[in-house]
């Protein structure tokens, strides 16, 4: 399976994928910043993060060549 440090080093990137996007985002948004400037910001940032995360995984952990679909026995 995977090591720890492995698992770590997955979870500090995703982090900090989450934390540039707030960053960001909360610098491209105009102020003063309301409760749903807050939602967005966080609600792309969660996007974000878990396509990162969806795409490391596909590309790293599974390995098998037909992920989505699978051919038809005929």
């Amino acid at each position: 399976m995977w090591s720890p440090i492995r698992v770590l080093t997955l979870g500090a990137g995703i982090t900090s994928v989450f934390a540039a996007v707030v960053l960001i985002l909360y610098k491209a948004l105009p102020g003063p910043h309301g409760a749903l400037d807050y939602l967005v910001i966080g609600t792309a940032a969660t996007l974000a993060s878990l396509l990162a995360l969806f795409v490391i995984l596909l590309k790293t952990w599974v390995k098998a060549p037909d992920v989505f679909y699978r051919r038809r026995r005929r």
